[in-house]
């Protein structure tokens, strides 16, 4: 500590809060940031009429709390020093040293993000402005190369931002809530930093849902008395408890309450405030890691344990190096509680994660230079930018992040007992290729828990996973298609695309055909758009060189139908601006409740629908007056509507306002390989989208079924959704939307 009288309050208090081994070195080098920040921002002020210097020594202070060292904590104090001032790069490198430079200049280059940068950019397409965003976004991870305290840092300017986001305009604020909840909190908790993350998330919480953030609040406000007397009651008892078993030297409190992660089990659990079980909570701190199972079975033997809401973080880590037991138990009142137990190197860790070791990075060596090296490597694997990665184009990049980084982790378990983390959604493929590549492209089923499941399940925690394997083969490119849900995590992504790109051109250009023939024909559009066209619409001069892309991989299905699909929104838009230029006269608007369908007209007409299009809600549409059978209404794509001669008869139609409830019958049919269950087995899928079918007819020859179902339908979401659920069914070949004629 710190204790000349010659510095000013804040930087007193600054150095205060540091550690105890401060050499005088350090706290030099912090009192000369603070004054070269201090005469660089004289002269601006915050929104809130401070000083902005205010800003930097607040940024500072949560870098110290961090125990961060004097470097960090000068930069700190310097972080806004070359954006808002007239200093330079070489300035602070002649000054401060190397280090405390590119910790400056990475925080600069991380200070506007793209979501601020790219919005409402004039002439741009939203594509555009996505892909803009993404490689923004890249080269915002590559700034951090292996010196993580950049990102701690902005981590810090970020939540002192948050803290005084009150002086913003409400839009501002709203933006900047939204920014912080989906990229920063998220980052904080893959970095383990949970103090950060929790308040930045109530923080965020507090503008986006204000209604919501004050009745919990003011919820456990009025309680907190009653709850504050009940902690010390049942902690006393506790310690009391631990005391008689010689277990000494232990901290217990009340853990601090997090509204936002109230509110999100009150909506996941969908339970009121006074059943949500860390509403009371204890969190009980021991010495050492040894004790911690000890006083769980003490715990256990004082209060009920509630089942399934017993988690072991000692022996599962969580990915952000988490460690802790949780349990929730039920008191002799037959209140709820929730109690952690950890040690102080645990504490520690939960609290600042990645912050928390950087003091042991020189000089140090065991358990915490271990885990500091740990933590260093995950984010080197996170930005690993070798051959592979070079290819990465902005949105794989951006997908590949949010996997890493932004979504919840599952753990698996193999046979043997060992541990896969995976992101949410991983599939027994991705858990496959965690194992070994090889075991990836030979995976042909999984068992969880002793029973089959598909290849596109979604794992959960604690599942046991036994990979079911061929001799040989390798993985198929259905894979690689989004739609279909096999595959979630980069790695299983990039080895399936590595596996195709080894095979030859020309097996290559036959596979890519063969998906595109398929994509086109599910998609309805075969017979109208030629492989050059779809070629061109993803930007391939060569059809050849597009085919081969699909057959390696780095075309998938979802991409190739996005972009048809787009080309026949703008297509039938012009058909319908067509349309309403020859539409001469003006008509009044009727709507006829028994079909949900709006007539641009006089009114009072009978409303049919085409069989040869089969309309459904969400379909673009267009009418035409028959003689003495009312209107009859057909898809705007519709081939009869292009041979219309007598367009006078054409007649605006929109869908109504009671489409959502109205059905519609649209026919598809499906080609499968014959087999024993096969018609039930997709009647059991329709009855479990409560799809009804209409009709029926099923055609066999050779070992081939043709099933021709005509289903009620509300809408062409729902006809696409169940489509692709129909080709996932075992045996089947393909399903399609079919147009009558």
């Amino acid at each position: 500590m710190v204790t000349t009288t010659a510095y000013p309050k804040d930087l007193q208090a600054l150095l205060d809060t540091m550690p105890d081994d401060l050499t005088p070195n350090d706290s030099l080098l912090i009192e000369r940031a603070y004054h070269k920040a201090e005469k660089a921002h004289e002269r601006q002020t915050r929104k809130s009429g401070e000083p902005y210097f205010t800003h930097c020594v607040a940024v500072a202070g949560i870098l110290a709390d961090m125990k961060m060292d004097a470097e960090t904590v000068s930069a700190g104090l310097l972080h806004d020093i070359i954006e808002d001032t007239e200093t330079s790069e070489d300035e602070i490198k002649t000054e401060f040293g190397q280090d405390i430079a590119r910790l400056v200049v990475g925080v600069t280059k991380l200070t506007k993000l793209p979501i601020k940068q790219f919005d409402n950019l004039p002439n741009q397409s939203k594509q555009t402005s996505n892909n803009q965003k993404m490689e923004y976004f890249r080269k915002m991870f590559l700034t951090m190369d292996d010196d993580v305290r950049v990102v701690i840092v902005k981590l810090a300017d970020r939540l002192h931002n948050m803290r005084t986001l009150g002086y913003m305009p409400e839009e501002k604020q709203k933006r900047i809530a939204r920014e912080t909840m989906d990229i920063f909190a998220p980052l904080a908790n893959r970095l383990g930093i949970w103090q950060i993350k929790w308040e930045l998330e109530d923080l965020s919480f507090r503008y986006l849902n204000n209604e919501a953030y004050r009745t919990i609040a003011k919820s456990l406000d009025e309680r907190r008395a009653s709850r504050e007397e009940y902690i010390n009651n049942v902690a006393q008892l506790l310690r009391d408890e631990l005391e008689r078993e010689n277990i000494r030297n232990v901290y217990i409190s009340g853990r601090p309450k997090h509204i936002y992660s109230i509110y999100r089990k009150m909506s996941r659990k969908e339970l009121p405030l006074e059943q949500i079980y860390d509403v009371r909570a204890l969190r009980v701190i021991v010495q050492e890691e040894s004790q911690c199972y000890p006083v769980l079975g003490i715990v256990h033997r004082l209060w009920r344990p509630i089942p399934g809401e017993f988690d072991d973080y000692i022996a599962a880590p969580k990915e952000n190096f988490y460690r802790s037991l949780h349990t929730a138990v039920i008191d002799n009142r037959g209140k709820t509680l929730e109690v952690q137990i950890r040690s102080w190197d645990m504490h520690e860790d939960a609290e600042y994660g990645i912050a928390a070791h950087w003091r042991y990075k020189e000089g140090r060596k065991g358990a915490h230079d271990r885990a500091f090296e740990d933590r260093i490597a995950y984010l080197r694997r996170l930005m690993e930018f070798g051959s592979a990665g070079r290819e990465e184009d902005a949105e794989t990049f951006m997908s590949r992040v949010k996997s890493e980084v932004f979504e919840d982790r599952v753990y698996a378990f193999t046979p043997k007992g060992d541990i896969i983390d995976l992101p949410a959604g991983a599939t027994p493929i991705d858990f496959a290729y965690s194992i070994h590549t090889e075991i990836g492209h030979r995976c042909r089923g999984a068992k969880v828990h002793g029973k089959l499941k598909p290849l596109n399940y979604q794992l959960r925690m604690g599942d046991q996973v036994d990979i079911v394997t061929a001799k040989r083969g390798g993985p198929s490119m259905d894979w690689l298609n989004s739609d279909l849900g096999y595959v979630k995590t980069h790695r299983a992504r990039s080895k399936i695309r590595h596996y195709f790109r080894r095979q030859n051109r020309e097996k290559h250009i036959q596979l890519g055909r063969e998906v595109l023939e398929r994509e086109l024909k599910r998609l309805g559009v075969l017979d109208k758009m030629t492989f050059e066209h779809v070629a061109h619409l993803i930007g391939y001069e060569r059809v050849e060189d597009f085919l081969a892309g699909i057959g390696v991989g780095d075309i998938t299905g979802s991409h190739i139908a996005q972009r048809v699909l787009e080309e026949e929104r703008q297509r039938d838009h012009a058909q319908k601006t067509e349309l309403e230029r020859i539409q001469a006269r003006p008509r009044k608007v009727a709507v006829d409740d028994s079909n949900g369908v709006k007539i641009l007209g006089t009114g009072g007409l009978l409303v049919n629908m085409a069989r040869c299009c089969s309309p459904a809600a969400g379909d673009d549409i267009i009418g035409y007056v028959t003689r003495g059978r009312g209107v009859t209404v057909h898809r705007q794509d519709c081939a009869n509507v292009a041979a219309i001669q007598d367009t006078e008869r054409l007649i605006g139609v929109s869908w109504g306002s009671v489409a959502e409830e109205q059905k519609y019958v649209v026919p598809v049919e499906v080609i499968a390989q014959d087999r024993e269950g096969l018609l039930k087995d997709i009647a059991t899928l329709m009855s479990d989208e409560r799809i009804n079918i209409a009709d029926i007819n099923v055609n066999t020859r050779q070992q081939v079924a043709t099933l021709y179902f005509r289903l009620e339908i509300a809408d062409n979401q729902q006809l696409t959704r169940i489509i692709n659920k129909i080709e996932q069914v075992n045996s089947v070949f393909e399903a399609h939307r079919v147009n009558q004629t």
